[in-house]
């Protein structure tokens, strides 16, 4: 069974910053592009950031620009997301999901969540003084 297991949420001041990871298992399962979504209370699942093996892409919501990196080690079947210069309204559950795409094919919305077929439980971030 294919799983995406998060980690590395807590909580930060902000300024502060935060690095989650997002492991793949079982080994053989293969993906091309990674996408992380948050969720905060009342609101819609929104994407962030992606990140796609081949051809390399990385894409970013206009919300987190210059703050956050996706970035991953294949080897590792491990992708991250690291969080600059957190604010309070980055404040929610976030979330991996990963695609089934053959090596070569990119998604047409990297950042929408239904580019994706496989999602991690979530790790919360919470951004307070």
């Amino acid at each position: 069974q294919v799983q995406l297991v998060e980690s590395g949420g807590g909580s930060v001041q902000p300024g502060g910053s935060l690095r989650l990871s997002c492991a793949a298992s079982p080994y053989t399962y293969r993906h091309n592009c990674v996408g992380w979504f948050r969720q905060a209370p009342g609101k819609e699942r929104e994407g962030v950031a992606a990140i796609c093996t081949f051809p390399s892409a990385t894409y970013y919501s206009d919300s987190v620009k210059g703050r956050f990196t996706a970035s991953q080690d294949t080897a590792k079947r491990t992708a991250y997301l690291q969080m600059n210069r957190l604010a309070p309204e980055d404040t929610a559950m976030y979330y991996c999901a990963s695609d089934s795409r053959e090596a070569g094919f990119l998604p047409s919305a990297p950042l929408a969540p239904v580019a994706y077929n496989t999602w991690g439980q979530g790790t919360q971030v919470t951004v307070s003084s």
